[in-house]
């Protein structure tokens, strides 16, 4: 059988992995969240995220290239090889979610925001009600603004599928 012959239900899922980046706070689970129900939904995808071990993270640079005895250069030496890993993985992903905790100002997961917009990305963000306004930008450059985890699997299910929840199908 062609493509061309190919039923519209052999259509829906055919070759439509995805690669997803999860951009991002650090401090809580919500990529662990996604990746298991993801995979309890038998949603074929690839996650990719930053490195989160926040100490790692932080001193790849002068692990790698050498001590730094100012802290900027320091930061700096460590943000620069974080740079080329984040990069990559954004431009080799089909979706990139981010996620704006409520403990810390992400200012890496605004930038990875704006990265993936520059480049055409679909991009999901994913922050409670009381951040709407200060990343109002933000949300208006997303394709989806969610505010929990299993919103983004089902996002991800209906991508791959075109299949809504049953449970949650408007009467």
């Amino acid at each position: 059988m062609s493509s061309s012959e190919k039923s519209s239900e052999e259509l829906k899922g055919a070759d439509m992995a995805l690669q997803v980046y999860l951009s991002g706070e650090i401090h809580t689970n919500w990529r662990d969240v996604i990746v298991r129900k993801a995979g309890e939904a038998g949603l074929d995808v690839a996650f990719h995220a930053p490195v989160t071990d926040h100490a790692a993270s932080d001193d790849c640079g002068v692990t790698i290239l050498g001590a730094e005895s100012d802290k900027f250069w320091h930061d700096h030496k460590g943000a620069k090889l974080n740079a080329i890993r984040t990069r990559r993985l954004i431009e080799q992903s089909d979706v990139v979610v981010v996620c704006f905790g409520e403990k810390y100002r992400q200012w890496n997961a605004a930038f990875d925001a704006g990265y993936a917009a520059a480049l055409g990305k679909s991009l999901v963000v994913l922050h409670g009600a009381d951040h709407q306004h200060a990343l109002k930008e933000i949300d208006a450059a997303a394709l989806a603004v969610t505010e929990t985890p299993e919103q983004i699997v089902e996002i991800l299910r209906y991508v791959l599928t075109g299949e809504l929840p049953i449970s949650k199908r408007p009467a």
